[in-house]
């Protein structure tokens, strides 16, 4: 997981870097003697090649616009809408976790569940701590929110604190699959549509972390 962080950055700084270059080119183009203006129009340019997002292709701007680009790290509103939805569904999370040492029989669904809550619960001070800094709060909302895939309903929570042993663990992992995959699903989206490399990171822990425990919670349930 630290290598793909890192390499998120570099990724960042690497086009930082090749923007200052073609801009540099850019201007000593501009400001020499007739010779520069003998020059191809695409050496003038000086065009930057810039790394497209997740299962799109590299893209070649103009120097302004990879200046412009390479700036803005500015959160959209598909970031903002992401942290705020992510974390009331990590909320969720962790009331299908606190439920599961007074009810499971399973010792493998309780490590499980011990493991959800140790990676959401600081999660979702990292997400709250992101929105301070960017000028935004955490919205209210209900469990039966449309636009959050994966979210359990009220009767199904409901069915969930009223089961016991193997028929709660059954459901347990029944939710909780449902829930992971639609956190994947918000991940996957906002990876193709947000703008800011703290969400990007984020969204791409939760799709590396939570596509693993689909996968076991899966083995589980068979």
């Amino acid at each position: 997981m630290l290598i793909r962080r890192q390499t998120l950055r570099f990724r960042g700084f690497a086009l930082g870097a090749t923007v200052v270059a073609a801009v540099l080119t850019s201007a000593g183009c501009d400001a020499g003697s007739a010779d520069s203006d003998s020059k191809s129009g695409a050496h003038q340019a000086g065009s930057v090649v810039a790394p497209g997002k997740p299962g799109e292709p590299a893209r070649t701007l103009s120097p302004s616009e990879a200046v412009k680009e390479a700036g803005l790290d500015t959160p959209n509103s598909a970031d903002v809408r992401y942290v705020q939805m992510m974390i009331q569904h990590h909320t969720q999370a962790l009331e299908l976790t606190e439920l599961v040492p007074t009810r499971s029989r399973s010792a493998t669904v309780k490590r499980l569940a011990e493991r959800v809550t140790a990676a959401q619960k600081p999660e979702i001070g990292a997400m709250e701590g992101w929105l301070s800094r960017h000028g935004r709060t955490r919205q209210s909302g209900t469990h039966d929110h449309p636009a959050m895939p994966g979210m359990a309903t009220a009767g199904q929570l409901e069915k969930l604190r009223a089961a016991k042993g193997t028929a709660f663990d059954q459901l347990f992992l029944e939710l909780m699959i449902t829930h992971h995959q639609g956190a994947v699903t918000m991940a996957t989206d906002v990876l193709s549509e947000g703008n800011n490399v703290q969400v990007e990171e984020m969204a791409g822990d939760v799709v590396a972390q939570q596509t693993t425990e689909i996968n076991r919670m899966r083995a589980l349930s068979s």
